[in-house]
Order: structure tokens, then sequence, then C-alpha cells
């Protein structure tokens, strides 16, 4: 068995959305931002090991930066990386 910290590392948050919250009932699938570097398998094994749920298949998505204007001035929001992640039937994660 994995030591469950070092996933905190991988998994930075649970996305709460409509279209997420859609997905959790429909499908058994729940959002997550997660690390820039990860991969499939990592976050399969941070799941399961944080969870103790089975994952049945993980989608990774890297989300580009949006341009913002802040007092005038243009800017950007930073890309970031999201892993939707499709639990065995029965399996569900509790997010609050």
């Amino acid at each position: 068995m994995a030591n469950p910290s070092q996933y905190y590392d991988v998994l930075r948050r649970p996305l709460v959305t409509e279209k997420s919250s859609g997905l959790q009932g429909r499908c058994n699938q729940f959002c997550f931002e997660v690390a820039p570097t990860t991969n499939k398998v990592e976050v399969r094994k941070a799941v399961e090991t944080l969870f103790s749920v089975k994952v049945v298949k993980v989608n990774m998505v890297s989300m580009p930066s949006k341009t913002r204007r802040a007092f005038g001035r243009p800017g950007e929001t930073p890309s970031w990386k999201k892993a939707v992640i499709t639990l065995r039937k029965g399996d569900s994660i509790e997010i609050v």
C-alpha cells in the first residue's frame, strides 16, 4: 500500500460545476484539477488510494489560458490540467 500523503500533490481540488455535477449523476464520472505534470496512471493510483474506489477510466484535458482584463490592463489566467475519472458502478466519491 502506497503512502496516501504523496498523492495530495497529484489531485489539487475537485471541480464542482453544473457540468461535473451532471456527469456524477448520469455517468458516475468525477472531475479534478490535477498537477500539470501528472499522467493518467498517477491519477488512477491517487484516486484509488485516497478514496478507496475502483477507477475504470481516466481522461485528461489540458485547459488553455484565457485572456482577461484587470483594471483596464490585459492579462491571462494560468493554464491548468483537468482529469475526468470514471468509477466502477456502485462506487462513489463524496465531494462537499
